[in-house]
């Protein structure tokens, strides 16, 4: 009888998935967790069963013919206290098809697991839940996996560390704020939106018939200047989602788009040609400008947006990529910015229409703002093609080939602002008292300013290190000649034994050692770039390791690396006390061995790169996808800190941490021992 039970069971299941296996209904799972002891945590996970479905119960004797089944990792089999608790109105039937009497639930279903876990821990749970159910005539099979984070209740850390984490993302959009601000400033000064200012306040102020109303339609126009560009950010939001922007900051591809763009867009500042909307959206929004109150008021200031276009367009398009770090928040938050600083003159002049007169003459000088702008889009261009380059490691743009092309770029722009350089559409300087062409002191005091950084840039052709640029120019590892090598270990003597010098990194380091931070090369600091050789490093010579993830573009890395690493204390620390793995998150032009290739469930893809299997392992294991980001470990690969340290450029506390993180490693050693 058991025998026909199964083939029927067997049958049942061949059919529902050979003849209606598009129409499996996944149950929506609840997770939740609860903490009943300082040694133990509840697990609980909740479904509220669709009307007409039965879900079969758990298998509780080997009679039943129809079940479901609840499985953990096996990492994890110790943790379980007890076994799984199902909750819910259970009902019985006797199935005609199988001939048996089946149990199962059909309306709410709870399943709750005690876990052994004590307050200091920090794990990951992970298990699936395959549940047999019946829809109408189908008997489907369903799988359902989950995922229970686990962290210390420690409040000191835990508080210190989330507020960390919140400091920060408060903080970027903080700078992507004032940044979008400034950008609304500069469109300001380009001729597009700058002659508009006394005309459009003029319009408002004559066609009114008292002051107040004619404040009230400058600020009407304001504030739909805001809403359009706002609105600008919403939709580039929706469209593309915060995860979708924040990768493309390290896509090879996006970024040879965002180069080719900001090439266009510079040239077109340089006055080779005007970009502009079609006219037959600047000729409807005109023609509605005229209707009702706000509505028509509304559409003069899209009109404005459609026909200065020409100038805000590649300052909205930079702000846009800048943007992309703020998630979902960031285009909002950065359009708003930006329309906020392109608003403020309208209504501030409309409250004081006499001081007009302090904008003076719309004159040439609106023009060489444009130019100058230009050059900077070309010196941000080449940054979008150097993140495209070390991506894919073509080595076009090695850092002295950047540096000189940044030399040539700056100093171009010193010798325009001094009027040796002519574009299409600019004016000759102006005269003095004498009839001679002269420069202004403002004008002057720029010049000065790029030459400046021009000659700054100039030692770094022979490794000189840019502290204060090295987080935009391409690493020093790209360097084909560094005059400053050979004095480097001469004034920063190595700390490295023997045994250390035998345990040198192997795997993917001559590949890898390209992208080594200037800070790393210059103070002779040996970093692994596999994770299991650093683990067996750190085994070997009996010090923490510590997990560096990483990525060749990433900014913040630079800046942490330049300014925290690089201090005598931490780099003391960091050299003898830590084995380092840098875990770079986009290296996609490195292959893993295919034995050791795999399908990331979190990725949504096969981890067949180094970057995909770092991306996968910081996610996976640590529960972070932001880079910096620094985790501390033993030689069991059990954590030595609670949280991980992001990017926070406070030395004393970075020293801090690393103290805490060796003593904890010591006193594990001695419980050992």
């Amino acid at each position: 009888m058991k025998f026909v039970r199964a083939c029927g069971s067997a049958l049942l299941i061949l059919i529902a998935f050979t003849v209606h296996a598009a129409d499996s209904t996944a149950l929506q799972l609840q997770l939740n967790k609860t903490r009943i002891s300082d040694a133990e945590v509840l697990l609980s996970i909740k479904t509220v069963i669709p009307k007409g479905m039965k879900v079969y119960a758990l298998q509780t004797s080997e009679s039943d013919a129809l079940y479901s089944a609840i499985s953990f990792d096996s990492a994890f089999l110790g943790r379980l206290n007890g076994k799984v608790e199902e909750k819910g109105k259970l009902e019985q039937e006797k199935d005609a098809s199988l001939d048996a009497v089946v149990k199962f639930y059909s309306d709410t279903l709870l399943w709750q697991q005690r876990i052994k876990a004590a307050l200091t821990e920090s794990l990951v749970l992970k298990g699936s839940i395959n549940y047999m159910y019946r829809s109408g005539d189908l008997y489907l099979p369903e799988e359902k996996a989950f995922k229970f984070s686990i962290k210390p209740e420690e409040q000191q850390v835990t508080t210190g560390a989330a507020a960390s984490q919140k400091g920060v993302e408060h903080q970027s959009l903080l700078w992507i704020f004032f940044t979008a601000f400034g950008g609304g400033l500069l469109a300001l000064l380009t001729p597009c939106v700058y002659s508009m200012i006394p005309v459009t306040v003029s319009f408002f102020t004559k066609r009114s018939k008292t002051r107040a109303e004619g404040i009230r339609n400058a600020l009407y126009y304001s504030s739909s200047i805001v809403i359009i560009f706002t609105l600008l950010g919403f939709l580039t939001t929706l469209i593309f989602g915060p995860a979708a922007l924040n990768n493309l900051a390290t896509n090879w591809i996006a970024n040879l788009l965002f180069f080719v763009l900001f090439v266009v867009f510079g040239i077109s500042f340089l006055g080779a040609f005007d970009i502009a909307l079609p006219s037959s959206w600047t000729n409807k929004a005109d023609s509605k400008a005229g209707s009702g109150n706000f509505l028509g008021i509304f559409f003069m200031a899209l009109t404005l947006a459609l026909v200065s276009f020409s100038c805000t367009g590649p300052i909205i398009g930079n702000l846009l990529v800048l943007a992309a770090k703020g998630s979902y928040w960031g285009p909002l938050t950065g359009m708003f910015g930006f329309s906020l600083a392109l608003a403020l003159p309208f209504a501030l002049f409309a409250f004081f229409p006499s001081k007009l007169n302090v904008l003076g003459k719309a004159g040439g000088w609106l023009n060489s703002v444009k130019v100058t702008l230009g050059f900077l889009e070309l010196a941000l261009a080449l940054k979008f093609l150097s993140n495209a380059d070390l991506a894919k490691g073509w080595r076009l743009l090695d850092r002295e080939v950047f540096i000189a092309a940044w030399v040539v770029i700056f100093g171009l722009l010193g010798l325009y602002l001094l009027g040796k350089l002519k574009f299409h559409h600019d004016d000759e300087l102006p005269k003095n008292d004498f009839g001679l062409p002269y420069l202004k002191v403002s004008r002057l005091l720029f010049a000065m300013s790029s030459f400046i950084f021009m000659v700054y840039m100039i030692p770094g052709l022979w490794g000189a290190p840019l502290k204060g640029i090295s987080a935009f120019v391409p690493p020093m590892g790209t360097q084909d000649y560094n005059a400053s090598a050979a004095t480097a270990s001469i004034v920063q003597p190595s700390a490295t034994t023997p045994k250390e010098t035998a345990m040198h990194p192997s795997k993917y380091y001559e590949r890898m050692r390209m992208y080594e931070p200037e800070v790393v090369t210059k103070y002779g600091m040996v970093t692994y770039f596999d994770y299991q050789e650093a683990l067996e490093a750190s085994r070997k010579l009996k010090k923490p390791l510590m997990l560096d993830f990483t990525g060749i573009n990433c900014v913040n890395c630079r800046k942490m690396e330049g300014q925290v690493w690089s201090d005598p204390e931490v780099m003391k620390r960091l050299k003898e006390d830590f084995v380092i793995v840098s875990l770079y998150v986009d290296v996609h032009n490195i292959d893993i061995p295919e034995g050791e290739q795999y399908f990331s469930k979190v990725l949504d893809k096969q981890v067949e790169t180094l970057g995909d299997l770092n991306a996968d392992r910081q996610v996976t294991h640590f529960g972070a996808n932001t880079q910096p980001y620094y985790f501390f470990l033993d030689g069991n690969e059990k954590r030595l800190a609670p949280e991980g340290y992001g990017y926070d450029p406070d030395i004393p506390k970075f020293i801090q941490l690393l103290d805490q993180v060796k003593a904890a490693y010591q006193q594990n050693i001695s419980s050992v021992k």
